[in-house]
């Protein structure tokens, strides 16, 4: 096993210290400290006169200028055996000295030595030395370690990483999903291996390109496959490692950074989660942050100021692109802003394909379907979904993921971790009616989203859930398919209502009483969707850098104000009454399907709209329409 040198040295340093401690306390004594020792039994000075007196006494060694005696003396108790004693005399008596020169005792006389104040001397001397060489071998040894000790002098440094070729193990083709991102930056990748296409019609390729795009849409995936493509240097960075809490260093590193960026021409610097340093210049309570803002000054000036960048091609990241300062912005800088979004349902199918390689899955299972079950589903949501599923069929101990694992993946990574399931109760009764007023409202009104799953499971902090699959991404909403939305949130508080009164509806409809208040505002005060007409009364965005639900103003007087609250009421309202007809005209197949939803703790969707077709008789294509 091959020690590293902070390990041999962490435990080296303290060795020594040691040794040198026990070897100070070894060698440091004189012999006449160890001759004192010797007597380990003390006597009094008056017991010392009577044996003295008594001519018991044989030899007497006097040391510390005479104020310790080491005294051999014979003890008629002990069988006359002669013990050495130690006595503490008091100060000067040459007395003594007389009676044993008078009584012929052989007695000597012990002068201090000075070595104690020698190895004192180099004790002090010698840790020391020991302390500062051990600190000097790690200062050297850590100045080749990013951010180590050594390197206190070079904070002023880039901390980019360098790569002369990136060999990241990430292509174009393990990036699915994103085709027309991909489009765009393999023009990139073009023209920094054959620039003579573009220059040949006078084309200049873009200096800077800005990946914008929520949370794991697969940007700094992107990222890894330009590096693993172009076969350029390539620099590598986050927005964060610029600035540091001395003045100066932020603006120091860009400099740094775009120096050897140019030795290095044509290359890629990649700059990750660039929202840390350019934010929006002066913005903020009592200004911004100067080293912040000055960091970013010197980042414009690098990216196209008075000599310019030729041959360095920044790409950067980020997913606030609405806090970034318009001058980053603008063309010459960057020039392009691609936009990462969620893949659509092909997309969705080609990214499990990519993370479905490595993993070994059952004859049956249908990516295709998996794709239709996740809408809205990032890149990185979907390698999470695959990998809960393999986590779960490891723990089953199955050979192959199947259907059963990945539905279980997609329940917990939207809902949360599974629950103790529910005993049969009035509690799991009601929570039963709750969850098949959802799904009835969803099954009956046209516009709604159609059921995929009704269960009883307990899910993270919900303890009954109702799944709606969307049949096709949606990126326009009708104003029929919110108000069905609102009506199928607030199915299960109409369910409790008409099933077991005003007075035994619980507090289980919170969230969805949330989602209603919020849609049913979002028609009056943002889409038009009212009686008070075609109108924006509130900003989509509030102050990014105060928080947004803090600063959100009012752009409309009190009597508007009045008329939007009114108007809400009414939606509301008019959707719960019309979800409590619907309950009550379909009480039969609600009772049928509660009956069922607490045999089985779990209806699927298909199943479930065979019953209530056994129990309706409008066909589907003149089911519920909303209108207010």
């Amino acid at each position: 096993m091959k020690l590293s040198w902070k390990t041999v040295l962490l435990w080296t340093l303290p060795a020594l210290v040691i040794g040198f401690f026990i070897w100070q306390g070894a060698f440091a004594s004189s012999p006449a400290d160890a001759a004192k020792n010797t007597a380990s039994t003390r006597m009094t000075y008056g017991r010392f006169l009577e044996y003295l007196n008594a001519d018991r006494v044989t030899s007497v060694d006097f040391y510390d200028n005479g104020r310790t005696a080491i005294v051999e003396a014979v003890d008629p108790e002990l069988d006359n055996r002669v013990q050495r004693l130690r006595v503490d005399l008091p100060g000067n008596t040459p007395e003594i000295v007389s009676r044993l020169r008078d009584s012929k005792i052989n007695f000597d006389s012990h002068p201090p030595r000075n070595d104690g104040a020698i190895w004192g001397l180099l004790g002090n001397l010698v840790f020391p030395v020991l302390l500062i060489a051990g600190l000097f071998f790690l200062f050297r040894r850590s100045g080749n370690v990013p951010g180590g000790p050594g390197q206190a002098m070079n904070f002023g440094k880039s901390k980019a990483r360098f790569q002369m070729e990136a060999k990241t193990g990430v292509l174009f083709d393990d990036v699915a999903g994103i085709e027309e991102a991909k489009e765009e930056l393999q023009e990139v990748v073009t023209f920094l291996k054959k620039p003579e296409r573009f220059t040949a019609v006078g084309a200049k390729i873009p200096k800077g390109v800005l990946l914008v795009g929520q949370p794991g849409t697969g940007k700094t995936l992107l990222a890894k496959a330009i590096a693993g493509e172009a076969g350029v240097p390539f620099f590598s960075i986050s927005g964060s490692e610029f600035v540091e809490m001395f003045v100066g260093v932020g603006a120091s590193r860009v400099r740094d950074l775009f120096k050897k960026a140019k030795e290095n021409a044509p290359c890629i610097i990649f700059i990750d989660e660039i929202d840390a340093v350019g934010r929006q210049r002066g913005a903020g309570i009592g200004g911004g942050n100067d080293e912040r803002e000055q960091t970013l000054n010197q980042l414009l000036t690098e990216m196209d100021g008075f000599e310019g960048n030729t041959g360095i091609i920044i790409i950067a990241a980020t997913n606030r692109p609405d806090v970034l300062d318009s001058a980053l912005l603008r063309p010459g800088r960057f020039d392009r802003q691609v936009t990462v979004d969620p893949p659509d349902i092909k997309g969705r199918l080609e990214v499990l394909k990519v993370h479905a390689r490595n993993k070994k899955l059952a004859p049956e299972v249908s990516l295709d379907i998996v794709a239709r079950r996740t809408p809205g589903f990032t890149g990185a949501d979907l390698a999470n979904l695959l990998n809960e599923a393999a986590i779960l069929t490891a723990r089953r101990r199955k050979e192959a993921i199947t259907m059963l694992e990945i539905d279980n993946a997609v329940d917990r990574v939207v809902a949360g971790m599974e629950g103790t399931p529910l005993v049969d109760s009035k509690s799991k009764r009601l929570i039963a009616y709750h969850e098949i007023g959802h799904a009835i409202i969803g099954t009956l009104v046209k516009a709604h989203d159609p059921v995929q799953k009704v269960t009883l499971i307990p899910r993270g902090q919900a303890q009954g859930l109702t799944w709606f699959t969307p049949s096709e991404d949606q990126g326009l909403i009708s104003r029929a398919q919110i108000m069905a939305r609102i009506m199928g949130a607030l199915g299960g508080r109409a369910a409790e209502e008409v099933i077991f009164g005003n007075a035994e509806v619980t507090t289980g409809a919170g969230n969805d009483l949330q989602q209603v208040s919020s849609m049913a505002r979002q028609m009056v005060t943002r889409f038009g969707m009212s009686d008070l007409g075609p109108l924006s009364l509130e900003s989509q965005q509030g102050e990014v850098f105060l928080g947004r639900d803090w600063t959100t103003r009012s752009e409309y007087s009190e009597e508007i104000a009045s008329k939007v609250d009114a108007q809400v009421h009414e939606i509301v309202m008019f959707c719960y009454g019309e979800a409590c007809r619907i309950m009550r005209e379909n009480r039969t197949v609600v009772d049928r399907l509660v009956d069922l939803l607490v045999e089985k703790e779990t209806i699927d969707g298909e199943e479930f709209r065979q019953i209530v077709a056994e129990y309706t008789i409008v066909p589907e294509k003149e089911r519920y329409i909303p209108q207010l």
